[in-house]
């Protein structure tokens, strides 16, 4: 049965806050809007309120939302905006440094991609042009760093020999192809899966499409919305549809958000973190940074670390997250 989601004001301590009623059988919920002021406007079902009547006013501004799913994800995003801000992502200098750290960021950690982005800089290789005419075995040494460096090197190899054949080597042609058209030529690539393309494609090209990756399965598993091994569409999907329904992604002014603090894992603003993009491209690009900073110092593989987290009070009641061994004290 479907939710009914109105939008009114809640006001505690002096505070008022936008919040969403959310209808449903035989309960009702408040869900913040605005937790950078601290206001909790939770509450569970009551006589009273189960007793609500809409008032033909108010029956106006009610919108459906058949899968809670959906809203689950857009109060995550507006929890861990307001905690942490932007992340700023992708911390790059130039689209080309993008892409290239998109495919040596495959099974490895972002601080040895750093590495080698660093080498191929030094040697002016990080550019379509440096790719081109280096020798493939400078090329694998220079990206050693990032493991799997014959395969790597081999792969943005045959990436530039795409773009030269297909778009007489600029990335501005390229990019200004329709998205599902340019997805579909990326994945076509060796060594391109549907993670590395839409990270091509959101953090170089701007285009609206969810990047997901482990911290985003993991996260979802752990919170019950859907199991780690589920389909990577199916996932992109979700998000995707969620996500859009925010004020902000359709070009509406949203309301000012300061975050509450810097979080860890933020990196600092770049070229291509401040590139002019769509709104929603935007959120789609925050939401991802934000997922990998409470991957990265919460939701860690081997260890939850839920009461430290600020998406701990959206884990299902009675829903205990175990993972891996107990370390010895």
């Amino acid at each position: 049965m479907a939710a009914y989601r109105v939008d009114i004001n809640c006001q505690r301590k002096g505070v008022t806050a936008r919040v969403t009623l959310v209808l449903g059988p035989g309960n009702v919920s408040l869900v913040t809007r605005a937790a950078a002021v601290g206001v909790d406007c939770r509450a569970k079902a009551s006589p009273r309120l189960s007793s609500l009547r809409i008032s033909p006013y108010t029956q106006s501004k009610v919108r459906v939302e058949p899968d809670p799913k959906k809203q689950r994800l857009r109060v995550y995003y507006e929890t861990l905006y307001a905690a942490w801000g932007c992340q700023h992502w992708w911390p790059s200098h130039t689209r080309f440094e993008v892409i290239v750290g998109a495919y040596l960021t495959q099974n490895t950690s972002w601080k040895n991609v750093e590495v080698a982005l660093r080498r191929l800089r030094g040697a002016c290789l990080l550019s379509l042009a440096g790719i081109r005419d280096a020798h493939l075995s400078e090329l694998e040494d220079k990206i050693r760093p990032a493991g799997y460096f014959r395969q790597k090197a081999a792969r943005l190899k045959t990436f530039v020999a795409f773009v030269d054949a297909q778009y007489g080597g600029s990335l501005n042609r390229m990019f200004a192809q329709p998205m599902e058209k340019l997805r579909r030529e990326l994945l076509a690539l060796n060594g391109v899966g549907p993670e590395t393309a839409d990270s091509i494609l959101l953090y170089a090209g701007q285009h609206p499409v969810f990047v997901v990756d482990t911290y985003t399965r993991r996260i979802l598993e752990r919170h019950a919305i859907l199991p780690a091994n589920a389909d990577y569409e199916v996932i992109r999907e979700l998000f995707e549809r969620a996500l859009s329904r925010l004020p902000g992604a359709e070009g509406r002014v949203m309301p000012t958000i300061r975050a509450k603090r810097k979080s860890a894992t933020a990196h600092r603003p770049s070229r291509m973190s401040r590139a002019k993009r769509s709104p929603l491209a935007q959120i789609y690009n925050d939401m991802h940074g934000l997922i990998v900073t409470v991957g990265k110092n919460y939701c860690l593989k081997r260890e939850a670390r839920c009461e430290e987290c600020p998406l701990r009070k959206f884990l299902p009641e009675g829903l205990v997250v175990r993972v891996g061994r107990p370390r010895p004290h």
